[in-house]
């Protein structure tokens, strides 16, 4: 059987073993197996005592206080209690976001229009970025929250959530950041960043799927609408019985991500820059989005002249992406290339590559082959020397 080279990391992660196993303990009847909530015997104690050494451990991740994360099943659920749970009941009617956010935030916004709603779209450019200025100059008396993605899931690009934060703080107006991509792989100190609001995914941190957390600032405090009833946990923003086991496997994939993210980091970068090493002297190649301003593991390379579908049906031994994973059945271009105006054969035929943490030089090296490779074949080409 031929070995698939996972390079789809920006998409899902495999768990760390270390978090599978504090996972399992909590999943048998040996183990620490009951419900959080029950306060009037000892199992319910013990777990409770989990999931709050486990929000510690998110906490600390973002420098933030303990009680400022609520737990969610994912972004996508954090993304929807940020922005409906501002929204709702509020004066002011008008929000900003971006066109390359994640369908989360998206999809969100759109309803939000359709219950009369004002939403302004910033596009980002060819860079990718979204500019604190774009922020400012769009902001009115009316604004009740702006909506920015940290790491954007299909290109890598950074924003400066912090300095837009900033304009937003400045202006009276709110600040939410899907961090999904970002925390756990780059710096967040939310003591720091004016940022009120920031949505976390433990999948993307090597910890288990349908598992996340909303960071809710204290100070100055937000008010949320919670969108789920029903007991009045999460104290009272979301209702549901916890799930133990997902819980503190997010806390401890954060726990290990705090220690190691410097060295991860410089590792993930110097296998990125051999990863685009490759990719960049195949003919027709073009990084899209800023260069610079990336998070470490993620590149989204367009290979012109070929056709997307054909060069990813051709890669079957890398696990390569043409977008997010929540868009994957669309026929359509990305999105998010799209706003960044790369005309529509290109961004057709752009793919992502994302490395993890165990991702080695033999799959990037490997991986930058095949591509030359392939897409040499399908234009017509012969590979570039040294790829």
């Amino acid at each position: 059987m031929t070995r698939v080279i996972y390079l789809d990391y920006a998409a899902t992660t495999p768990v760390d073993p270390r978090v599978a196993h504090k996972m399992s303990g909590c999943l048998l009847v040996e183990g620490n197996f009951g419900n959080p909530a029950s306060r009037s015997h000892v199992y319910g104690w013990r777990a409770e005592e989990s999931v709050e050494e486990a929000r510690s451990q998110v906490a600390r991740l973002l420098n933030a206080d303990p009680r400022e994360i609520v737990w969610t099943s994912g972004a996508t659920e954090a993304d929807n209690l940020a922005i409906k749970g501002v929204a709702e009941g509020a004066t002011r009617r008008h929000i900003v976001t971006s066109t390359i956010e994640h369908k989360a935030v998206l999809d969100t916004c759109r309803y939000l229009e359709g219950k009369g709603f004002a939403v302004t779209w910033l596009d980002p450019g060819a860079s990718g970025v979204i500019e604190p200025d774009q922020v400012r100059a769009v902001l009115r008396p009316d604004t009740l929250l702006v909506s920015i993605m940290h790491v954007n899931n299909e290109t890598g690009v950074v924003n400066d959530i912090a300095a837009i934060g900033a304009v937003c703080r400045d202006a009276g107006v709110l600040m939410h950041s899907d961090a999904a991509q970002s925390a756990g792989k780059l710096p967040l100190d939310v003591a720091r960043m004016p940022v009120d609001l920031l949505s976390l995914s433990a999948h993307k941190m090597y910890g288990p799927k349908g598992m996340g957390a909303l960071y809710v600032r204290r100070d100055p405090p937000v008010r949320l609408t919670p969108q789920m009833h029903g007991g009045g946990h999460e104290r009272g923003m979301r209702s549901g019985t916890l799930a133990t086991h997902q819980i503190v496997g997010m806390g401890e994939a954060s726990a290990i991500l705090h220690r190691e993210m410097e060295t991860e980091n410089a590792r993930i970068t110097r296998l990125r820059e051999r990863l685009l090493a490759h990719l960049l002297q195949v003919p027709g190649a073009r990084l899209n989005g800023d260069r610079a301003r990336r998070s470490p593991g993620i590149v989204n390379v367009g290979f012109a002249g070929v056709d997307g579908e054909t060069l990813l049906l051709a890669l079957d031994d890398l696990a390569v992406s043409t977008g997010s994973a929540c868009t994957s059945t669309s026929v359509e271009p990305s999105h998010v290339l799209r706003a960044m105006g790369v005309p529509r054969d290109l961004a057709h035929a752009s793919l992502r590559f994302s490395i993890g943490r165990y991702t080695t030089e033999a799959d990037v090296d490997h991986a930058g082959r095949r591509v030359a490779e392939v897409v040499a074949g399908l234009a017509g080409l012969r590979p570039a020397s040294g790829a």
